[in-house]
């Protein structure tokens, strides 16, 4: 495939510039994809719970007139710092999306990888608005909501580029389980969707605001945390439970090593997760298991894509016999 396409005539120049890739580093930055956009949304939580949402009051700039942080009485300079390491880390999540953009065109890989590499960097242009949208609106817990929704969709377009990099660009697609267990794991993908939503409508609603101004409080979702709580547990045990069918499913079909291997990951995940979640309940939700709680988000968004991914992959042909 030449390395233009329906890319820019100069950009395909600048390209072939770059040293050819070998597969091992195209793979390497695809790795390093999913974890800053995993990473990114964990800093996030981080920035939530010690209530430096606000430590940058402005976007794109920190202070008016300044994109670093500036001494002032209003707001202490730990928040500050907070905030602003989040933003930087935006930089790392924009720098792995744009390698990968640069590396797996100068490896002339395949149409389908290649529109994967250049979601990265389309969805982090998306979510660095969504997150300037969030602070100019004081923290609205639905903005907060819809930015940490953004961050686990991205996990999951990650985690899909990275299995396609490892894919080879001709061959054909094979089917490794029967459609309908495919269908169960759709099923069960969008239970997960849901268990996060949920999650979402928690954090709106729990302690942990952002910011803890007094004379200009965060909005809060005013619905009753324990009916929330239950609500999104409830949903936790659903989607265990069709892992857990699926997974007796699988067997009975002698389903590859490999898609069950998988499959455990993402049980074993899940119910950590849930342990997790049991935890913060009852000892009043701690800020540290907060930000693990994210990061086991992430994780299991991940190990669920995944698995979903393979159920089918792309192989060599074999050779016609003449």
């Amino acid at each position: 495939m030449p390395v233009g396409g329906f890319l820019p005539r100069w950009f395909g120049r600048l390209v072939d510039l770059l040293p050819e890739p070998s597969l091992r580093v195209q793979r390497i930055v695809a790795a390093a994809v999913i974890l800053t956009q995993g990473g990114i949304a964990v800093t996030g939580a981080i920035v939530r719970v010690t209530a430096s949402g606000l430590g940058c009051p402005t976007w794109p700039q920190c202070f008016p007139g300044s994109f670093t942080p500036v001494p002032v009485a209003e707001v202490h300079l730990v928040h500050q710092v907070v905030e602003f390491g989040n933003r930087l880390l935006t930089f790392l999540v924009v720098l792995t999306a744009a390698a990968a953009v640069l590396v797996l065109t100068r490896a002339r890989r395949r149409r389908e990888v290649l529109i994967y590499a250049w979601l990265m960097p389309a969805s982090t242009v998306v979510q660095a608005v969504i997150g300037g949208v969030t602070v100019l609106t004081g923290l609205l817990w639905w903005t907060v909501a819809i930015h940490l929704l953004a961050s686990m969709t991205m996990v999951w377009v990650a985690v899909l580029l990275y299995v396609k990099v490892g894919e080879p660009d001709t061959g054909v697609v094979v089917t490794r389980v029967p459609k309908p267990l495919r269908q169960l794991t759709i099923l069960s993908a969008l239970t997960l969707a849901a268990v996060l939503v949920t999650g979402t409508l928690v954090t709106g609603a729990g302690p942990h605001a952002g910011d803890k101004s007094v004379e200009q409080p965060v909005p809060r979702l005013q619905v009753e945390i324990t009916t929330l709580v239950h609500g999104h547990s409830s949903l936790l045990v659903a989607y265990l439970s069709l892992l857990v069918g699926l997974g007796f499913a699988l067997l009975a079909v002698r389903a590859p090593k490999e898609v069950l291997r998988r499959l455990g990951v993402v049980v074993a995940l899940v119910t950590a997760q849930g342990l997790l979640g049991t935890v913060q309940f009852f000892t009043g939700v701690p800020p540290a298991l907060v930000a693990l709680h994210v990061a086991g988000a992430a994780a299991c968004t991940a190990a669920t894509a995944a698995l979903w991914a393979s159920m089918r992959e792309r192989t060599e042909a074999e050779p016609v016999e003449g």
